[in-house]
């Protein structure tokens, strides 16, 4: 008997490709071999995708060499993304292909075991294909096993569902589209009948037990394999030579580019992230001009799929020494070997960091290696306060959304256009799903009074999508409910985005922003995929394109894609606000810059840009913001009314702002106040106090002065507001 307890050919090929098995693979083969519930927690590149399909291979194998397999389907893989579902398709066939040969060496009958990919961007031959023979693993998304779960010929292909894997769990969980992958798994549990194996993946998660029962739903035991998700890493900020300032200049950007070329130079493949597509187009051109044309390039999720699975490749063979992307790499596709990280800019949660930095070093024993580059002095001490909550083993909640009620109506009725349902025996299939345990009676039933009456319009009655039998608790669905669920299922929400086709061989490139194809004209030159187009024309939904051979170009915009902070970050980010306040007011600079040299591990220069931050924010603002304290600062514009702001990221300027020495007004409009030679106008709306009545021409007062406002003087520029006092006065101003 094999120690592993794998099939002699299997344990055969696993011993030749690998040393040893993973920590995370010992622990979670047995639970998945006895048939239990098993999610495996483990950082990036500890072989959890491996544990999962390894046991699910061993049992095919051991099938296969007694009978003939069946052309039914045993295992389901469900990816977030669909390039990822690519991805896990291309890398089983090494496995699979290196099984066969040691059956064939060991003297054992061939097994075959066919697998393939069901996403949208499956031909329709090979869709018809897997309907007349149906493959032993299917590699889907959540979206797309939605809709094999609504069509007849996908139910038929699933019911003989043994075991599904569910990859990057903790993806979807925090969002709407994990409350309808619950569901999902749900309704292929009682297709397939009891007996049907959860498998759960993932690398960072918190708290654990949630994300267990979100995988096995209510009533149903599973078993945790927690390796941990700390793990040995190689982590630093990085800044240029210039300090920060509230907004990056272009020498700065310079200097950034500058070692970020040197870094990617001294490394033999790095992978960029940024948090937007716009950054991702932007870096890729200044890295080009430093690296050379061909060996950068950028990967984000306006691209289309051939250019993106082309730029994964190519930094897969090395043809590449550095990809710049957006999240669409967070997730664990395979690219090959990555030596470097850099991060531009703060992250905004713990999870995307370590998720990101773990890209590198992806390998068992790997150590992953990445470089933090800040881009203003407050995403300078968030970027401090991220690798303090690395070094403590902090990770973000997952919070997971309770019964969103518009995702239960598409899946009853998908689930009611496939098959008939008493209302009782689906009401208790939806509350064994996690995000549904909570779901009252009477909200379900007004679900199914939704939408089984529709609603009123002027030429009748529309969106009626069941028959509700009241009397006799029964629901069936209406003509065309099975069409109307395939076609308006999921929670990725549709975008307004322009489709961009290269012309003249019609070849679709990627997308851009509506409003941006709508501001754009013929003749305009735009980067997509680190490549120059020049806009023929624009049409309704699409913008037609050429090569522009080179040509300098414009940088498109997407809008509402930033990442906003998450909590865990937030509270790291208040302590270590707190802990810097109290540190400035009881001791010296060099104790607060030694503080955040030793536990945190910052470089020297680094946490001195940070204590000089913080202590003119403090001495400004007589203390700094915490989750505890909310600071309200009044400042004045002289484009705009006076405002108040609540501070979080503090910063510092100058007031500009002018008082009319007449009247005492910020805003003079009258005609006895004339402005100096060569002064310019200005809008203003009050009346001069000094007696008047307000002119028709809005214009400066000459008398008036630039008055420096005390909350944003800056010390720089006018060094008599310098104190530590927080009651001081500017002495510019008569307060």
């Amino acid at each position: 008997m094999d120690p592993l307890g794998f099939h002699p050919a299997v344990a055969a090929w696993f011993r030749a490709a690998f040393s040893a098995p993973t920590a995370a693979q010992l622990e979670a083969w047995p639970a998945i071999r006895a048939g239990r519930n098993t999610l495996v927690a483990a950082p990036t590149g500890s072989g959890k995708t491996l544990a999962a399909f390894l046991a699910a291979l061993d049992e095919l194998v051991r099938a296969g060499t007694k009978l003939p397999l069946a052309d039914e389907t045993y295992v389901v893989y469900v990816s977030p993304l669909k390039a990822l579902a690519n991805d896990i398709e291309r890398n089983l066939q090494a496995p699979l292909a290196g099984i066969r040969a040691q059956l064939e060496a060991l003297g054992y009958p061939d097994v075959e075991i066919r697998a393939l990919v069901r996403t949208g961007d499956t031909p329709q031959a090979e869709r018809s294909r897997m309907r007349k023979r149906a493959p032993h693993i299917v590699v889907t998304t959540p979206e797309s096993l939605y809709i094999l779960l609504t069509s007849a010929s996908g139910r038929k292909m699933l019911a003989t569902t043994r075991s599904v894997i569910v990859d990057e769990i903790h993806a979807v969980a925090p969002n709407k589209r994990g409350a309808h992958l619950a569901l999902s798994l749900e309704r292929l549990a009682a297709l397939a009948g009891p007996g049907l194996v959860r498998i759960g993946l993932s690398a960072t998660q918190k708290p654990i037990e949630a994300i267990g029962r979100f995988l096995v739903g209510e009533g149903n035991e599973c078993t945790v394999v927690d390796t941990g998700h700390v793990r040995k890493r190689d982590i630093a900020i990085e800044l240029p030579a210039s300090p920060l300032e509230a907004v990056m200049s272009g020498e700065v950007w310079t200097q950034l580019y500058d070692r970020l070329a040197e870094l990617v130079n001294e490394h033999r493949t790095t992978l960029v992230f940024v948090n937007t597509r716009r950054l991702a187009e932007r870096a890729a051109r200044h890295l080009t001009e430093r690296l050379g044309e061909g060996n950068v390039t950028a990967h984000h999720g306006s691209m289309a799929r051939e250019h993106r699975l082309a730029a994964e490749q190519r930094l897969k063979r090395g043809e590449l020494k550095a990809l710049v992307a957006t999240a669409s790499l967070e997730l664990g596709i395979d690219i090959g070997d990555v030596d470097l990280v850099c991060q531009l800019g703060s992250t905004r949660s713990i999870a995307a960091f370590l998720q990101r930095v773990g890209r590198s070093g992806h390998a068992v024993g790997g150590m992953p290696k990445g470089r933090l580059f800040p881009l203003s002095r407050d995403e300078l001490v968030e970027c401090a306060a991220l690798l303090d909550s690395v070094r403590r083993g902090e990770l973000d909640r997952i919070e997971i959304p309770e019964k969103p009620l518009d995702v239960l109506a598409q899946q009853i009725v998908a689930e009611v256009s496939a098959q008939e349902w008493r209302e009782e025996a689906l009401y208790d299939l939806c509350l064994r799903a996690f995000p549904f345990r909570n779901l009252q009676k009477d909200e379900y039933l007004a679900v199914l009074q939704m939408l089984a009456a529709g609603f009123d319009t002027r030429r009748g009655r529309r969106s009626a999508h069941l028959h509700r039998d009241a009397v006799n608790g029964v629901l069936r669905g209406r003509r065309g409910a099975g069409i109307t669920a395939m076609t308006s299922g999921g929670t990725i929400p549709d975008s307004a985005d322009y489709a961009v086709v290269l012309e003249p061989q019609s070849l679709p490139i990627g997308s851009v922003n509506e409003d941006f194809a709508v501001e754009s004209l013929p003749g305009d030159v735009f980067q997509l995929g680190n490549a120059s187009y020049r806009i023929l024309r624009v049409e309704r939904g699409t913008v037609r394109v050429e090569d522009a051979k080179g040509a300098p170009p414009g940088i498109p915009f997407w809008l509402g894609e930033a990442p906003g902070r998450s909590l865990e970050l937030s509270q790291s980010l208040s302590r270590l606000h707190e802990e810097i306040s109290v540190r400035v007011e009881t001791g010296t600079r060099e104790s607060v810059v030694r503080f955040l040299m030793e536990p945190i591990g910052l470089a020297e220069p680094t946490a001195q840009q940070i204590v000089d931050h913080l202590a003119a924010a403090r001495a400004a603002l007589g203390a700094l913001p915490t989750l505890k304290r909310v600071v309200l600062e009044r400042f004045f514009d002289v484009r705009s009314p006076p405002a108040t702001a609540f501070r979080w990221r503090t910063s510092r300027a100058t007031c500009t702002r002018k008082r009319c020495a007449r009247c005492s007004s910020r805003r003079c409009s009258t005609r006895r106040c004339s402005p100096p030679a060569g002064a310019g106008t200005r809008a203003s709306r009050s009346p001069c106090r000094a007696g008047g009545v307000a002119a028709k021409s809005r214009r400066n007062c000459s008398a008036w002065r630039p008055r420096t406002c005390w909350p944003r003087c800056s010390p720089t520029r006018w060094p008599a507001a310098r104190t530590s006092s927080a009651t001081a006065r500017c002495p510019t101003i008569p307060w």
